[in-house]
């Protein structure tokens, strides 16, 4: 193969996977593959040469996501500066909720299996950087990386519910997180449930 061909099949295949994280996020895991192929501008031949079902192509795309965010957050895992490490982490974390609501995913069951090391990578990646801040200080002590984790969703998914919600309304919920995980003037917390 050329390099000219593998980097049009490199573009290619970007271009899919931007059109359908983009065509999932609107329509679920109902969007068409012809529907995605015309946005991607392309042929559905050439979806199928990279992704051999939907499934393949929806498991692609939010492997993409959850890789890039573990990459993310290995890559702040060295800052000098913990709190701001995890804190950056969380600002593009719900960033990238945003541009791609993963709501659609209690829809589309067997592809949770193919995530499963992702996930595990994601989530030793995100409580390595919450212990980096706890060690530092710049958390409270009695926040879990569990914890975390499941406030990360919350930004995105608060503002959901708001009609019309501005663009960036989701920054002023982050902002409420990150002075809950700060250790001044905290209260105790309740049993951990998780």
């Amino acid at each position: 193969m050329t390099r000219a061909l593998r980097a049009d099949a490199a573009r290619n295949r970007s271009l899919l996977l931007a059109a359908a994280a983009a065509e999932f996020a609107s329509r679920g895991v109902d969007a068409s593959v012809a529907d995605i192929a015309r946005r991607a501008g392309v042929g559905k031949g050439t979806v199928f040469r990279h992704f051999p079902t939907k499934d393949d192509l929806l498991a692609a795309v939010v492997l993409d996501r959850v890789d890039s965010l573990a990459v993310l957050a290995l890559d702040l895992h060295v800052a000098s500066d913990a709190g701001a490490a995890l804190f950056e982490f969380l600002t593009a974390a719900a960033d990238k909720q945003q541009q791609l609501d993963f709501s659609f995913l209690r829809d589309a069951g067997e592809i949770n299996d193919r995530l499963a090391s992702a996930r595990e990578r994601l989530f030793a990646a995100i409580i390595a950087l919450v212990e980096r801040a706890q060690a530092a200080g710049a958390i409270r002590r009695d926040i879990s990386g569990m914890d975390v984790i499941l406030l990360m969703c919350a930004p995105a998914h608060v503002v959901s519910f708001v009609p019309d919600a501005p663009p960036e309304l989701w920054r002023r919920y982050l902002g409420l997180i990150f002075d809950g995980l700060r250790p001044e003037g905290a209260h105790p917390l309740g049993p951990a449930g998780v």
